[in-house]
C-alpha cells in the first residue's frame, strides 16, 4: 500500500484537517486517511476549525462548501484574505458546478463532487501536497534565482512571490503553480493537457473544468481588463500561453521589460 509518508522527504506523516458537517462521512475519512498514513483532525464546522487552528498548523484541508454557519465558500474567503496559503480541497454537491467553479475562484487548489470513492480523495489529497510540498514539484519554490517580469509584476520563482509595483500580491498554491508553468514557458502556447501536467501534476480531463477557472482567477490578479487580457492569453484551439511586454530581438537579448534570471533548466 502506497502510504502518504513516501511524499514528504522529512518521512513525517502529513497533518489533514477535514471540516464537514456530516458525522459519518467524517468519521470514514479520519479512519480511511489514518489508515493510508495521514494525521487526520476533523472538525464539524468553521467554529470547530477556528479553534484547532490555532493550536494546530495542517499541511491541507478538506473542506465542505455546504455547511452551518460560516459556509465553505466564506471560510475559504476569509483565509485567502489573511494570505494563508493553505492547501484546501472542496468537497461539493454532485452536479453543482457553479459552486465548483466559485470554490476555485475563491481559491481552492482542487474539488471533488459527492459522492466519491475515498481512494480519489487520497490521490487529490497526495497530488496537491506533491505540487505545493515537494522540491521543484509544480506548487514548490525553484531552487534557482528566477524572476519573470510582465508589466508592473513581477513573478519571483524562488521565493514564490509575485509583486505589483513592489507590493505583495497574495497568491494560493495553484495560483502560484500555474504562472510558474507559464512562466517557465513564457510566449510558448501550453496545451491545457500540458498546463495541468506542469502546474497540478495530473492529467486533464475534458469535463474538467478547474483550469479555465484558475486561468479566469489569474488574469483578475493580473489584467487591468480580465475579458481583454495583455499578458494571460487564449490561444484557440490549443491552450493559453504568458506573453510578456516585449519582443527579444533576433539575437536573442532581452529588452528591459521582459527580464527573466534563469541560472537552472526549466
Amino acid at each position: 500500500m502506497i502510504r502518504a509518508t513516501m511524499i514528504f522527504s522529512a518521512g513525517r506523516s502529513p497533518d489533514i484537517l477535514i471540516v464537514d458537517d456530516d458525522p459519518r462521512l467524517r468519521d470514514l475519512l479520519r479512519r480511511f486517511l489514518s489508515q493510508h498514513g495521514f494525521s487526520v483532525v476533523v472538525a464539524e464546522d468553521a467554529l470547530a476549525m477556528n479553534r484547532v487552528m490555532r493550536h494546530q498548523r495542517f499541511d491541507l484541508m478538506v473542506l465542505d462548501l455546504m455547511m452551518p454557519g460560516e459556509d465553505g465558500l466564506q471560510v475559504i474567503s476569509r483565509l485567502r484574505s489573511s494570505q494563508s496559503d493553505l492547501p484546501i480541497i472542496v468537497l461539493t454537491a454532485r452536479g453543482d458546478e457553479s459552486d465548483r467553479i466559485t470554490g476555485l475562484e475563491a481559491g481552492a487548489d482542487d474539488y471533488l463532487p459527492k459522492p466519491f470513492n475515498p481512494r480519489e480523495l487520497f490521490a487529490r489529497i497526495q497530488c496537491v501536497l506533491r505540487r505545493s510540498r515537494l522540491n521543484e514539484m509544480p506548487g514548490a519554490p525553484s531552487n534557482e534565482t528566477q524572476r519573470f517580469r510582465f508589466g508592473s509584476f513581477e513573478l519571483d520563482l524562488s521565493t514564490r512571490s509575485l509583486r505589483k509595483d513592489g507590493v505583495s500580491v497574495p497568491l494560493t498554491t495553484s495560483d502560484f503553480a500555474t504562472l510558474k508553468a507559464l512562466a517557465r514557458h513564457a510566449r510558448e502556447p501550453l496545451s491545457r493537457q500540458r498546463l495541468m501536467q506542469l502546474s497540478r501534476g495530473r492529467d486533464y480531463e475534458s469535463s474538467d473544468r478547474s483550469l479555465d477557472v484558475q486561468i479566469s482567477r489569474l488574469r483578475k490578479l493580473i489584467e487591468d481588463d480580465p475579458h481583454n487580457p495583455r499578458y494571460l492569453q487564449t490561444v484557440w484551439g490549443v491552450g493559453y500561453v504568458l506573453i510578456p511586454d516585449a519582443e527579444y530581438d533576433r539575437q536573442g537579448s532581452q529588452h528591459p521589460a521582459y527580464d527573466l534570471h534563469m541560472t537552472g533548466s526549466p
